[in-house]
């Protein structure tokens, strides 16, 4: 579910709220396999659909931004990529199709796990990039593959959401990061509630205060806040290292 047309979203929240901003072959890993989720779909809306909706309207995903390589958010995480040592190991949560997050950061040489709620979205994100594990699976369900990570992001996917899901996913991805872990999401700064432009379902900002409290509850301190050219919203943390001080 990452990368989601973000700048669509912006422009709606812009013209209701007047915001200027919006809301975006591994070496020595074992193979692992995608895990199958077709019997949970087709969507059957007398289930609860943990993919937020996108799992309904993935085709139309797919073949817009699930196939782009560059676009609205990709500096700003190249940008990230490069604070990051060589071989890290990044989970990338609502990773959808893969494009373009995953990928960039496969191109800046980073090892990459998957993690999305959508089985369309994991196909393809597997049919991209065969080797990377991916995990069918909603955040909150997650095992995060029962391991740590080097850094996490979450781009495009938190504010999709429920505001008590929100909370457990920073908690989960703090507990995820090894000592020193990075964790890049985005959401607007201010406290809203908005339809998301492609699945019509309710999408919410917990607001910049909210955020940042759940970070520091969580073990994390935000080293800093930034927007991209696209006016997405980005709050980056580390983990802090229990050991010093």
């Amino acid at each position: 579910m990452i990368g989601r047309p973000a700048e669509l979203m912006g422009r709606l929240i812009k013209k209701k709220f007047n915001l200027k901003h919006k809301e975006p072959c591994f070496l020595n890993e074992p193979p692992i396999k995608v895990i199958n989720c077709s019997n949970l779909f087709p969507f059957n809306p007398s289930v609860m659909d943990k993919s937020n909706g996108y799992e309904a309207i993935a085709p139309i995903y797919i073949k817009g931004r699930g196939q782009a390589v560059d676009g609205i958010g990709t500096s700003a995480v190249r940008k990230w990529a490069a604070m990051l040592a060589p071989k890290s190991v990044v989970l990338d949560l609502g990773c959808g199709t893969g494009m373009p997050v995953s990928k960039l950061l496969m191109d800046e040489g980073m090892i990459i796990y998957g993690v999305d709620a959508s089985p369309s979205m994991v196909r393809a994100f597997k049919q991209n990039f065969p080797a990377a594990p991916v995990a069918c699976e909603a955040v909150e369900d997650s095992l995060f593959f029962s391991r740590q990570f080097d850094a996490i992001i979450s781009w495009g996917l938190l504010f999709l959401l429920a505001a008590e899901v929100q909370e457990m996913a920073i908690a989960k991805a703090a507990k995820a990061l090894s000592p020193g872990g990075k964790l890049l999401f985005t959401s607007p700064r201010q406290v809203i509630h908005w339809k998301d432009a492609m699945t019509g379902q309710e999408s919410v900002s917990l607001g910049e205060k909210r955020y940042k409290e759940l970070m520091t509850a969580s073990g994390l301190s935000l080293i800093g806040e930034f927007e991209d050219e696209g006016e997405n919203h980005y709050y980056h943390a580390c983990l802090v290292d229990q050991l010093i001080g």
